[in-house]
């Protein structure tokens, strides 16, 4: 019989090491899988427009770090409901936890329809303010619309999956993300090969394989969960302090993506001049360096999961040690997978696009920052951790310190000295100082959490 290590937890059984190990490796697996299928989709997207020549990877490139801004304040929502879904499920509150789900939802939803709203009233003006070249503005434009168009379709998605992943069943989401990517495949090549669209047909691709499965997903959450699906004589009601506890946590996640990703836009500006080919190369290398990172991200959102639950548990012993565990093996996975890059480097690019120099270049500035691979896993796991404590305040804080303290003002110095090897090494740079910090900061924590438990001990 499989043992629910999870459901031990929540009881108040002890647990090994090794047994914390395989339940945070079991929870990440699947997560893992599913965000490096949603990088397989990016792949996918910028490997057809690639085809059809530098113009129409720049136009992708354009907008990429908008998109990230606009899917970041929704993502923030996630957080918040999310968190307080895995603190209800650990204290053996489910009724608690419904509430809180049906209530995120709506409010999500809501959100991404004005979000959407304005994605589709600056589309046109976009490309223009982010300095695009006219045979570029164009194109970015229309895959921009698209883009916001599906934005509620992409929350509903999102947030349904961080239910089920709070919840401990990562295994779903996971694999309908994953035939997500084979739909996406799909869809691509209908819109872009057979309709003709080029890039606009890249992002309908994305939006309808997005579609199809949200109704799977929704099934798997509202029906066949056994914690959070639907239960007669439950009705929807928002109550104001629990809207307040999510947003108190959300508020500060979605600054700190508005803070990411303008850091992006800016990075994008700063590359902008330097050409549609550096500015090509700069986004699919963004994409190729995402698959380092996405082991990361599946360990974060399984550490939000077990550190939400052990405070909901009040199992402080397991807060502090799955806190280690969970950061440790994200460190172990990114050096693992930064070392692969640094070899495939070359293979990846030329998978991206037929542009020699485009390639070339991209694989050049690639093999800089795979280095801080292991100390970029640091900064992500740990932030989900934090988040996982509803604690988003200082780490959207410490990420602000970096990214404008360090990267943006590296960068534009850098830039017109050493070109897009320039900015890289200002990523290089940046990634080393926050994971640095990130650790700093997690030790403190966990050795004020540990000091109580040892003064009752005395």
């Amino acid at each position: 019989m499989k043992q629910d290590y999870l459901k031990m937890m929540r009881e108040g059984a002890p647990l090994s090491t090794a047994q914390l190990i395989f339940m945070t490796m079991k929870l990440s697996i699947p997560t893992i899988l599913a965000q490096v299928s949603l990088i397989i989709m990016e792949y996918i997207d910028e490997a057809m427009v690639g085809k059809l020549g530098g113009d129409a990877t720049a136009s992708i490139g354009l907008v990429a770090s908008t998109t990230w801004l606009f899917g970041g304040i929704c993502y923030a929502l996630c957080i918040g409901f999310g968190v307080l879904v895995a603190q209800r499920i650990g204290a053996g509150d489910a009724r608690g936890a419904r509430s809180i789900m049906k209530q995120g939802m709506l409010f999500s939803l809501l959100c991404s329809v004005v979000l959407g709203g304005i994605g589709i009233a600056i589309h046109r003006a976009l490309p223009h303010l982010l300095g695009g070249a006219e045979g570029v503005v164009q194109n970015a434009s229309a895959y921009f619309l698209v883009f916001s168009c599906a934005l509620p379709i992409r929350q509903m998605n999102n947030i349904t999956a961080a239910f089920l992943q709070n919840s401990g069943n990562t295994k779903t989401p996971g694999i309908l993300e994953t035939l997500m990517c084979g739909l996406d495949v799909l869809f691509n090549y209908f819109f872009i090969n057979i309709c003709h669209l080029g890039v606009t047909g890249a992002a309908l691709g994305s939006a309808a394989s997005e579609l199809v499965i949200l109704f799977p997903m929704l099934y798997a959450l509202l029906v066949k969960s056994e914690l959070l699906g639907w239960r007669k004589g439950e009705s929807l009601r928002f109550v104001k302090a629990e809207i307040g506890k999510a947003l108190k946590i959300a508020l500060p996640a979605g600054v700190e993506q508005v803070i990411m990703s303008s850091a992006y836009i800016t990075s994008t500006a700063i590359v902008a001049p330097l050409g549609s080919v550096s500015l090509a190369a700069h986004a699919l290398a963004i994409t190729a360096e995402s698959f380092c990172y996405m082991p990361g991200y599946g360990i974060a959102a399984a550490a939000s999961t077990v550190v939400g639950q052990s405070i909901g548990a009040k199992r402080t012993d397991m807060r502090i040690k799955l806190s280690y565990i969970t950061t440790l093996s994200g460190m172990i996975l990114m050096g693992l997978s930064g070392i692969a890059m640094f070899f495939l480097a070359p293979v990846v690019m030329r998978i991206l696009t037929p542009v020699e120099e485009i390639y070339t270049l991209g694989a050049q500035v690639l093999r800089i920052e795979v280095f801080a691979e292991p100390m970029f896993g640091a900064s992500i796991v740990a932030t989900g951790v934090f988040r996982g404590a509803g604690d988003t305040l200082a780490p959207s804080a410490m990420n602000l310190i970096s990214m404008w303290g360090v990267r943006i003002p590296l960068s534009a110095f850098l830039a017109s000295r050493m070109g897009l090897t320039g900015v890289w090494t200002a990523m290089l740079i940046e990634l080393l100082f926050r994971g640095a910090i990130f650790l700093a900061r997690l030790v403190y924590k966990n050795k004020k959490l540990r000091a109580p438990a040892q003064r009752e001990k005395l």
